[in-house]
């Protein structure tokens, strides 16, 4: 479980809070690319302000499932918010894996992208709009870089330049696809301790593919190991990570150990691999 983290973000509240969503409903979800099945029916029920971990090898789905969410993938089946409506772009935000950055558009103007889906028809960025990025920015540690050209940004600066614009589109829905893959270990606990405390203070929603296992625990609620597109195991993290299950999954020998209260997930002895 993820530790408390204080004090609280001071954002300004968008219109589109927490609140208005009471969960996320995927059912029968199935996606091909074609003749490949990518996802084989994934239902999933999630609750408002929990934090859902992905898990499972590469190739498993678990990115395919998070861009099903937010519309950017065909898919059968469905997903729904609880009001029955599908996601829009105020209700989910994306983090993706291998973002593309715009030439010539600096720090600033990038996360500023993200307030998009609240404005009106030819609507310019408010005062609101504007401190809302600049909080995020100086959160992240990422205030020095808001007028430098985001395509000559370092692979770690870049990926929290991404995670910022995600954050300021303040959807109540955060949907991260390895969102630390490129930061080194302060930025890693910065970044997810960051989004963890606007979970906890504004009720965000969050649905993270992760691909640290030991983090994964830390930080979820619940996880979803997911192999070949489907589900095999969901529940609290002490559940699913069980040293069988994880071993059958990633076909290869792991070992689970408690370390000051929290699971950590560990290749198995060498002898025990042989």
């Amino acid at each position: 479980m993820s530790q408390t983290i204080s004090p609280a973000i001071d954002l300004p509240t968008s219109s589109t809070t927490a609140s208005s969503v009471a969960a996320l409903h995927c059912r029968a979800v199935r996606v091909s690319f074609g003749n490949v099945e990518v996802l084989g029916g994934v239902d999933l029920d999630l609750v408002a302000g929990e934090w859902l971990g992905l898990i499972g090898p590469n190739g498993a789905g678990k990115s395919t499932l998070l861009r099903s969410i937010c519309g950017l993938v065909n898919f059968e089946g469905s997903i729904t918010l609880d009001n029955g409506q599908t996601p829009s772009a105020t209700d989910v935000a994306l983090v993706p894996q291998a973002p593309i950055l715009p030439e010539g558009m600096t720090v600033s103007e990038y996360v500023l992208l993200g307030r998009t889906a609240h404005l009106g028809w030819l609507a310019r960025e408010s005062r609101t709009d504007r401190s809302i990025v600049a909080t995020i920015l100086r959160r992240l540690d990422l205030d020095e870089f808001a007028g430098r050209n985001v395509a000559r940004l370092s692979g770690g600066e870049a990926q929290r330049v991404v995670v910022a614009r995600a954050l300021a589109q303040q959807a109540p829905i955060l949907l991260l696809d390895e969102p630390t893959s490129a930061l080194d270990l302060g930025h890693q606990m910065s970044v997810l301790e960051l989004v963890d405390d606007l979970r906890r203070s504004e009720g965000l929603t969050v649905i993270a593919a992760m691909h640290d296992l030991t983090t994964a625990g830390r930080f979820a609620d619940r996880l979803a190991l997911i192999d070949r597109g489907t589900i095999v195991a969901v529940g609290p993290c002490a559940e699913v990570l069980q040293p069988e299950l994880l071993s059958d999954t990633y076909s290869t020998a792991l070992t689970v150990r408690t370390i000051d209260g929290e699971l950590v997930v560990l290749p198995a002895p060498r002898g025990e691999n042989k």
